[in-house]
């Protein structure tokens, strides 16, 4: 199997199910292991994502505070795997935002391939790409030079044991970032970082 971010073949296992790339440091599982479609959309199907829900606000508010501190309302975003309850979309439109949605599931019309934004989020979504390469090209390609890409998602960090990682139990995480790959990300695509913490990540296209 070759890492799915930076093509280099990988033979270090984390354990029986991750491969760890030694080349962007990211943890991948095993191509074997993908859930196929079907079971992919029942899994998201059971997540209780109610946008009137203050815990899942909460949950969700490190994404719709970054893009009320970088962003104005006469900006363009997309929302990249909002899920079947956009919460923070329903957010930021309550604040006279503007925000596309796309999801493969629950909002799967591609119109945005055709836009260029200014910003662009995603709220535990990239722990899911089965190719990241290949999505965070697509998603770079429709960012506007200086335009943000948002991103919510669990960086490993050698907190605890990896195969005791409560993130890494999650059938779907496929490809779990670390700070090292998102240095590789930026160095590749061609991003400066904004922030880069343990559980939020902003990236600016040069």
């Amino acid at each position: 199997m070759n890492c799915t971010l930076c093509a280099t073949f990988l033979t270090e296992m984390a354990d029986v199910d991750y491969y760890i790339c030694p080349n962007c440091n990211a943890y991948l599982k095993r191509d074997d292991l993908y859930f196929d479609e079907a079971n992919e959309k029942n899994h998201y199907e059971q997540h209780n994502n109610d946008v009137n829900d203050i815990g899942y606000q909460n949950f969700t508010a490190p994404v719709t505070n970054t893009v009320l501190e970088y962003c104005s309302t006469d900006m363009l975003g997309l929302d990249y795997g909002c899920g079947k309850g956009p919460v923070i979309s329903k957010q930021l439109l309550e604040k006279g935002f503007r925000v596309d949605l796309y999801d493969p599931y629950f909002y799967p019309d591609t119109p945005y391939l055709h836009k260029t934004y200014n910003f662009i989020f995603s709220c535990e979504v990239f722990e899911h790409f089965y190719n990241p390469f290949e999505e965070i090209n697509k998603l770079n390609s429709i960012l506007k030079v200086g335009g943000l890409l948002i991103i919510k998602t669990h960086l490993y960090n050698n907190q605890t044991d990896f195969k005791n990682w409560y993130y890494r139990k999650d059938l779907t995480h496929v490809f779990i970032y670390t700070f090292k790959t998102f240095e590789y990300i930026a160095k590749h695509f061609g991003f400066d970082i904004v922030r880069l913490e343990e559980k939020l990540v902003v990236l600016r296209k040069m």
